[in-house]
This record gives C-alpha cells, structure tokens and sequence, in this order.
C-alpha cells in the first residue's frame, strides 16, 4: 500500500482506535432491519490458552432443535478491529440470512489480538485459542460435520485479514475461505510507518518490521512463497472491498498476487465503504457462496 494511502487511512481508523466507535456518519449506515427472531446463543469457554473464559456466539440452523441426528456445516465469522463477538448479530441481518441454511454459524471473541499469538502477552494466543480449543469444542459439543470439505470461515477488515491467514496456515481444516474489507496488508504495519492504528499490532507482532512473527503472519509473504505441492491445497478464497474503502488498493494488490499464482478465487468489488452496509450484503453473499460450493 503506499504511504500518502496508509496515512490517510490511519487518520481515519486513528478516530476508530481513540473512541471505540466508528463516526457518526458510518454508525447511520447500519441495516435497517436486524435479527427477527432467529436462534443464537452466547457460549463461554473455559480457555487454558487463554486462562480465562472466552465467549462466542451460534447461530443454528433451524432444523438444530428437532429430534433428528443430522450433522451441519459450521462457518466461523470474525469480527473487526475494536470490535466484539456479538457485532455480527448484533450490526448485520446474519441470522435472518441463515434462516435459508443450514449452517452453524460461530461468532468467536478475538478483541484486538488480529487472530494471531502475542509476542508480549502470554495469554492473548487468539491463533492458537481458535484451532486448538475452540474448533474442537465447537465439533465434540455440536452435531457438526468435521470434515474439513465442511468447515469455512470469514470475516470482515481485522476479521478478513484473520480468514485470510487461517486459511493459509492451515488448509487442512477450511473448504472455503472469506475477506470483506480486508486488512491484508496488517503484518507489515507498524507505529512507525502506520501511526496509532498499528499499536494493537506492535503489541502482538512486535516494533520491529522484520519479525520473526511478523513474516509468520504475512499473508502476501505465504501466497508469494506458495508451492505448486500447497497449492493444490488451499481453500477456495472468496475477497471482496468498496472501491470507496481506503484498503481498496491493499485488496487489489492481494488479489493481483492471487492471480500471478494461479490461486483459486473470485475477488468482487463495488461501490461500498469501511461500513456495515457493505458488510451486512457480502455476509449474505458468502452464505450463498458457501451453499453453492458445498453442492458442487
């Protein structure tokens, strides 16, 4: 991304960091009608990763409580920067847009961790927490399919860029994979060349540019370096931005490099912000999407 588009984005996400909210005119632009009455659930897990507890909401699909065995596909949903487990119900109509599936849907906690193992605070390890604890709970608890034809995740800016990475680190457990608005470009960010909003990443991958946990965790670094052998292997990538999103370059960059490497995807772009309107319509999209590839 170059610089004059990192700083003005930093200016406009620094009023994010500073109040915990977006502005005034972004927060009107919420969907005018959300949830009515589908069923979810707040869970708490007892998380040794994370030595406290964790909580994420469900969204079941409406065939859940009858009195059948049938097992269901779940998708993860990650939330945004200063944001929480409950944004997706509580900012989109996602519930309303399950009701046409038959999907679990799992909104975890990653609160500014940026889904990934802190190098300075042992027990903010969200990568780590969400394979190794919450997969497997959300499998042994629920009537899911475990497969990993079967499981999908996705999410929107900070969420986006987690999806991302998750899907290439491990893609023995995820199908399919989404990014709305990603923040792709987050690894290479610092409070040195991204000003306020880069504190939360400093925080988790270190000041320095270069470290060791920086490059774990960059998603352009993992496509760049990708072998014909992992290729193969990869989730399906489903990204999407508004062109009138400051990471909008940041997005075309990712998926000009998707197309260099011949990774499977499809990118979509139009007219839409930083916002939950965009948002609110690409998780419908995916949902859709999901349905689709599971048919194949």
């Amino acid at each position: 991304m170059k610089l004059k588009t990192i700083v003005l984005a930093i200016a406009w996400l620094s009023v994010l960091c500073v109040t915990g909210s977006l502005p005034q005119r972004i927060l009107a632009q919420k969907p005018t009608s959300v949830q009515t009455g589908f069923a979810f659930e707040t869970i708490y897990l007892k998380s040794k990763l994370m030595g406290r507890d964790m909580p994420y909401r469900i969204i079941f699909p409406k065939e859940y409580s009858a009195k059948t065995e049938s097992r269901f596909p779940v998708i993860y949903l990650l939330h945004g920067l200063t944001g929480h487990y409950t944004n997706w119900t509580d900012k989109t109509k996602v519930a309303d847009y399950a009701a046409d599936h038959r999907f679990l849907i799992v909104t975890p906690e990653g609160d500014n961790g940026w889904y990934s193992d802190s190098v300075s605070t042992p027990t903010d390890k969200y990568e780590s927490y969400i394979v190794q604890e919450l997969i497997p709970e959300i499998d042994a608890k629920y009537r899911t399919i475990t497969d990993r034809d079967h499981r999908m995740m996705a999410g929107l800016s900070m969420g986006g860029y987690g999806a991302l990475k998750f899907g290439l680190k491990y893609p023995d457990k995820f199908s399919l994979i989404g990014s709305f608005s990603g923040a792709l470009g987050a690894a290479g960010w610092t409070q040195k060349n991204a000003g306020t909003i880069a504190m939360s990443i400093d925080s988790v991958f270190g000041v320095d540019e270069g470290s060791p946990a920086r490059k774990a965790n960059d998603v352009f670094a993992m496509i760049r370096e990708i072998t014909p052998e992992k290729l193969k292997a990869l989730p399906y990538i489903y990204e999407a931005c508004g062109t009138d999103d400051f990471l909008i370059q940041n997005n075309r960059d990712f998926m000009a490099l998707m197309l260099e490497k011949k990774v499977p995807h499809e990118y979509r772009q139009h007219p839409g912000g930083h916002d939950w309107i965009f948002w609110d319509d690409q998780v419908r999209e995916f949902l859709d999407l999901a349905e689709r590839r599971l048919k194949k």
